[in-house]
């Protein structure tokens, strides 16, 4: 009776350990206490895809919007045949997807009692977020949610060493050079903040200058892309732009004012599509713009 004793109580002892072993108990950015996998397997992080991507980890839906009509192009690799879910996150199609881990990139989406929907299909997380948030410490919470916090601290390390050796070069080859980033779509063209997406990148970790126009239009910024007339395009002062080009037919090119921005007359307008990287954040979009920066630039 003795051994059967110990040997129930060695069982219930091992069952607790490897309970306690298999949660993780977290705060997210909204103040709410998420008992975390320890080891997720089937993770729902809408348009957090890079970041996770980056960590090795393969989620079971990717962020789209106007029914699968517009995805993260340039995750497509990575992304292969994960299904697609619409960017609202339908609680049907949560649901469906099975996740033992749902993070939120924005305080926004679960505002409104949603929050506690989420929380019915499987532990919910809403990740550092917000105007003053860098993609650095979203993508730092995001690994500490999936427990790969060292694996983050490794990409950035490497992506560091990258930003390093393009900033020499730069410095070297296009020394005071300054670059814009704009994008085209339904005939209107939008540039984009200086502390946003491909804008931090320019000019934040790769140090090239900042045009006037880019300032200016920064500083009245609500959104990382803001709408800029053609009559202010005329005088941007950059000595590359960099274009997300979504309408290639659109009359502006046309016009003699575009015609004469210095940087499209001297030939160092470079253009991209929307399977590009360059309207997002994160360590591979980042990554692929420092590439195409040096091809660009450095050739």
């Amino acid at each position: 009776m003795m051994t059967v004793f110990f040997a129930v109580l060695l069982t219930a002892c091992s069952n607790s350990s490897n309970s306690s072993e298999s949660t993780r108990s977290l705060k997210d950015n909204m103040g709410h206490r998420v008992s975390l996998p320890t080891h997720p397997k089937r993770v729902v992080g809408s348009y957090l895809e890079d970041y996770l991507v980056a960590l090795g980890i393969k989620p079971v839906v990717q962020w789209s919007v106007k029914n699968g009509s517009g995805t993260q192009e340039y995750l497509k690799k990575d992304l292969k045949n994960v299904p697609l879910i619409d960017y609202t996150l339908p609680y049907e199609a949560v649901t469906k997807a099975k996740p033992d881990l749902i993070l939120m990139g924005t305080n926004s989406a679960v505002e409104n009692g949603k929050y506690a929907q989420y929380k019915k299909i499987a532990p919910t997380y809403v990740v550092k977020n917000g105007e003053n948030v860098s993609w650095r410490v979203q993508f730092l919470d995001v690994a500490k949610a999936v427990n790969k916090s060292d694996k983050a601290k490794s990409v950035l390390k490497k992506y560091d060493k990258k930003v390093k050796k393009t900033r020499v070069n730069l410095k070297q080859k296009a020394s005071g050079k300054s670059a814009a980033v704009l994008w085209v779509t339904n005939n209107s063209a939008f540039i984009v903040s200086d502390k946003s997406a491909s804008g931090a990148l320019l000019y934040g970790d790769l140090k090239l200058k900042e045009p006037a126009l880019v300032k200016e239009v920064s500083k009245k910024a609500t959104a990382d892309w803001s709408s800029v007339s053609l009559e202010k395009l005329a005088k941007l002062d950059a000595d590359y732009i960099f274009l997300v080009n979504s309408d290639k037919d659109a009359s502006l090119f046309k016009n003699s004012l575009w015609k004469n921005i210095p940087a499209v007359k001297n030939g160092n307008l470079f253009q991209y599509g929307d399977d590009s990287s360059w309207q997002y954040k994160g360590p591979i979009a980042y990554g692929q713009m420092i590439d195409q920066v040096q091809s660009d630039i450095l050739k």
